[in-house]
């Protein structure tokens, strides 16, 4: 058996500083798990499943987690800024790199702009004096503000918003385990009536834990964005080892506990579970001030995601480039490591929208941004696959045996492609989301030709 070192050539992240702590590092990969989109798109998915919405998340949950193992089959014998991109470079070729890369940094800068204007909205919910679009261009001023000054600002701030999360999720499901054990001053066990009663266990069939599990799986988008920042990770091998091996606690607990406690306390069927789910549960509790408890927290998960979108999208573009993948103007960094032209570029997004929102109606623009990105993480997952299978095939052949490898290879990873691809078709049959497939596909189309053409010319 010969014994290979695998280095992440061409990218060279020697410009960027390995300034991320282990603390923040751990922070980074809870704050991907957790969205806004657990706070508030479990409702949606609750109702149209009802309490079988647990499987729908369990399912997805599962599907996930097998992506990130094979992503940590790659990422740690080779951490790297750019993490997917650059090694379906390697082992599919550049224009697969450049497709993804490309498509992936364009998502998260949408995420952006969406996510500065929802967090303005909170805001003006909550102090109604204060117009939404001057809230958001306060959080897109002071978050790229921090993102420009050194990662270390970036990783520090996500820590403390990660934190908030968490704290908020455990609380909640320590005060819906009381709840159902009785244990709640005056509030009575519901024991099973809101998971059989109310139509059964699965009131719409099984059928409906499909497209319910499709909403899970975008929520649970932004698990990955930890091996792009292990590039700048003191310990980059280690730091993502924990988050992968933690991926299957943290959706667990944070996703299928919490879930579990509003599907046994609340019926599905109530109207307040669309809403706002997670209020609802408190304000049966009698937990003074829930809305507004919730509509706070809601606005961290903004906000962390906002701060997460302009950090992934810069290092991302950043690799590109390295790569020679993007110009080389997105590849320069100052003296504290920060690529300061992907920064901004990523930023412009949110900047855009906020002037739009202010000025002019965005609903249109708004409907196209979003649904032209609505499926990349779909693609995304299914290149992860494709490359792992790649990448493992060139190792056994060299003999190569990597640290952290896929559990059931091969027959696992040919089942996460099976299901990604089946996932597609059910996209594209549906009316709901057909527009959003056709819009993401043609935007992966001009990515694949503009990596094939440069690829020629190389």
């Amino acid at each position: 058996m010969t014994i290979r070192t695998q280095t992440a050539a061409p990218q060279d992240d020697t410009a960027l500083k390995p300034a991320l702590a282990d603390r923040q590092m751990s922070m980074i990969a809870i704050g991907g798990v957790i969205g806004a989109g657990l706070f508030v798109g479990s409702g949606s998915v609750i109702r149209s499943a009802g309490p079988a919405a647990l499987v729908s998340y369990a399912a997805s949950g599962l599907l996930v987690v097998l992506v990130m193992r094979m992503l940590a089959e790659l990422s740690v014998t080779t951490p790297a800024t750019g993490s997917f991109a650059a090694y379906a470079s390697r082992e599919l070729g550049s224009w697969a790199g450049l497709a993804i890369g490309w498509m992936y940094a364009y998502s998260w800068s949408v995420t952006v702009g969406v996510e500065a204007v929802v967090g303005g909205g909170l805001v003006h919910k909550l102090l109604p004096d204060v117009p939404g679009w001057s809230a958001a261009l306060l959080f897109m001023v002071v978050l790229t503000g921090a993102n420009l000054v050194a990662v270390r600002a970036y990783g520090e701030s996500e820590f403390w918003f990660a934190l908030v999360k968490v704290v908020a999720i455990v609380l909640f499901i320590v005060l819906g385990v009381l709840a159902i054990a009785g244990l709640m001053p005056g509030v009575d066990a519901p024991g099973t009536a809101n998971l059989l009663d109310h139509g059964g266990f699965a009131p719409h069939g099984w059928y409906a834990v499909v497209p319910a599990a499709l909403v899970v799986m975008f929520a649970l988008n932004g698990a990955e964005v930890v091996t792009i920042a292990a590039g700048e990770a003191v310990r980059p091998a280690e730091a993502v080892r924990k988050a992968v091996r933690s991926t299957v606690t943290r959706i667990l607990i944070f996703y299928i506990g919490s879930v579990a406690v509003i599907v046994t306390l609340l019926p599905h069927d109530s109207a307040s579970v669309t809403s706002s789910p997670y209020a609802a549960v408190l304000d049966t509790l009698g937990i003074p001030h829930a809305g507004t408890a919730m509509d706070v927290i809601v606005l961290v998960a903004v906000l962390s995601c906002l701060n997460s979108g302009i950090y992934t999208s810069s290092r991302m573009m950043f690799a590109l480039a390295a790569n020679g993948e993007a110009p080389r103007f997105l590849g320069r960094t100052n003296r504290q490591g920060v690529p300061v032209a992907g920064v901004l570029l990523a930023s412009i997004a949110g900047f855009v929208t906020v002037c739009a929102n202010y000025f002019v109606s965005t609903t249109a623009v708004f409907d196209f941004l979003v649904n032209s990105s609505g499926s990349v993480i779909v693609l995304l997952y299914l290149t992860i696959a494709v490359t792992q299978l790649r990448a493992r095939a060139r190792a056994d052949r060299e003999g190569f045996v990597p640290t952290v490898r896929m559990w059931g290879h091969p027959y696992l990873s040919w089942l996460v492609v099976v299901l990604l691809g089946a996932m597609l078709i059910f996209l594209a049959t549906h009316s709901d989301t057909r527009r959003s497939l056709t819009l993401t596909l043609a935007v992966a189309v001009i990515a694949v030709l503009a990596g094939v053409l440069r690829q020629s010319r190389r």
